[in-house]
């Protein structure tokens, strides 16, 4: 099988994290191949240690191609890449064009059932790109878990293979971020590990663990140590790094509150030893960002890291114990980690707070305290006990919209106060043009 060499994600990060930098990468995707090229050069030229990034789009994600093609056929706009859909030799030469050993792509998807997304990445030589056979389906699909997680087994394994021809396939969990908003950090760093288990299972020796920033500051630096520590512990015998999200939930809609929580992304990486930072733009509130909105959110991360310290430890409240206590459960119920992963949620081991797939039982509840940080108010049958501190008998729906909105509300009530005066140490977005 003869495959076109592409620059190592993996090696790049490691790279830029010796150096102590940080990596910033857009969600960028678009359905024309020439805008998907005057994106990816964009992000390559931006003043910044940056990865590139190619989103598909939501037909090809549920494996909907005959969409896909009435779309190309019919010059549609698709709100992502097709790549499993267009003529490979179009990809090939619009990554030839961006090419660079310090410049690799990673393929971004969202697909519970993808094996024709990784039979195009092998044929493109692509060796990097996002998922899990939990994190992608329980939040994406209707797809059975256990269907999932075979599909998922075989995709690995078929990744992996690109290690033969001088690859260093690179996967990424997105279990710490799958409907993070209210999910206490202890699950999600467990699924984010049991994800990288399930990956070096199936022969995938390269993998980034992830995390999406939250709404306690204080609680977020704690689960980034957290999934360090579990991490060294489980994986300590192949290539690991740590990704972060800025916040994945209903987004600030004032320009400087969108900054400053960004800003806060930043800080939290760096503090947190994040290798990776996948930002988010002025724009997520309201529509797609454009690419200059992209390269504007990258080259203003790239400044706050460079302006950050890192500070002291934080505080144990016990995220890491509960985060061991999901992973040692669940990695008892069976030595497959696949099959494991598929008995723990339906026993309820894993139950993801106000998720709504079949297959996660859906007895667990979530709550903020009165100073933001998430906490269990109802475990289920999970193998851990609720914090014991005195949440709502119950969460209304008011409750939940409250919640849902409370990043919102805070960032930009206070960018409305400091309006006129600047963001704290003066990081506005034009200190990055």
């Amino acid at each position: 099988m003869a495959v076109p060499a592409r620059p190592s994600f993996a090696g790049h990060v490691r790279s830029v994290a010796a150096s102590g930098g940080l990596v910033v990468q857009p969600r960028m995707g678009f359905g024309d191949p020439q805008r998907m090229l005057h994106g990816l050069l964009a992000t390559k030229h931006a003043a910044a240690h940056t990865a590139g990034t190619i989103t598909l789009d939501s037909y090809t994600r549920v494996g909907d191609f005959a969409a896909v093609l009435e779309a190309i056929d019919n010059d549609v706009e698709l709100n992502g890449y097709p790549i499993a859909s267009i003529d490979p030799f179009v990809t090939l030469s619009m990554l030839d064009t961006v090419g660079h050993p310090r410049f690799p792509v990673q393929v971004r998807h969202g697909s519970a059932l993808p094996t024709a997304v990784f039979d195009a990445m092998v044929g493109l030589g692509l060796d990097a790109t996002e998922g899990g056979p939990a994190s992608y389906c329980l939040p994406y699909s209707r797809v059975p878990l256990s269907r999932a997680v075979q599909e998922w087994a075989a995709c690995c394994e078929r990744f992996a293979e690109l290690s033969e021809f001088g690859f260093e396939p690179h996967l990424e969990s997105f279990g710490g971020c799958m409907l993070g908003q209210l999910c206490p950090p202890s699950l999600l760093v467990a699924i984010t590990v049991l994800e990288g288990l399930f990956f070096r299972q199936h022969g995938v020796r390269s993998v980034s663990l992830s995390l999406t920033q939250q709404t306690h500051a204080g609680q977020d630096l704690e689960a980034l140590a957290a999934l360090h520590a579990l991490a060294a512990e489980k994986l300590s015998d192949i290539d690991w790094h740590v990704v972060l999200y800025a916040y994945m939930g209903v987004y600030p809609r004032s320009p400087r509150g969108a900054l400053s929580l960004l800003a806060d992304a930043t800080s939290l990486a760096v503090r947190g030893g994040a290798a990776r930072l996948i930002v988010k733009t002025v724009a997520e509130s309201y529509r797609i960002p454009t690419i200059a909105e992209n390269v504007e959110a990258l080259e203003f991360a790239a400044v706050r890291a460079r302006q950050t310290t890192v500070g002291e430890p934080p505080e144990d409240t016990g995220v890491l114990a509960e985060a061991r206590t999901f992973v040692d459960a669940v990695l008892e119920l069976h030595s497959d980690v696949g099959k494991a992963i598929v008995r723990a949620f339906a026993s309820g081991y894993l139950d993801v707070p106000y998720c709504l797939h079949a297959d996660n039982t859906g007895r667990s509840r979530s709550y903020l305290d009165n100073t933001g940080r998430l906490r269990w108010s109802s475990v289920g049958a999970m193998p851990i006990r609720a914090d014991g501190t005195a949440g709502p008998a119950a969460v209304s729906s008011s409750d939940l919209l409250t919640a849902l909105s409370f990043i919102q509300r805070r960032y930009d009530e206070a960018a409305s106060v400091r309006a006129g005066i600047g963001e704290p140490g003066k990081i506005e977005s034009g200190s990055c043009r």
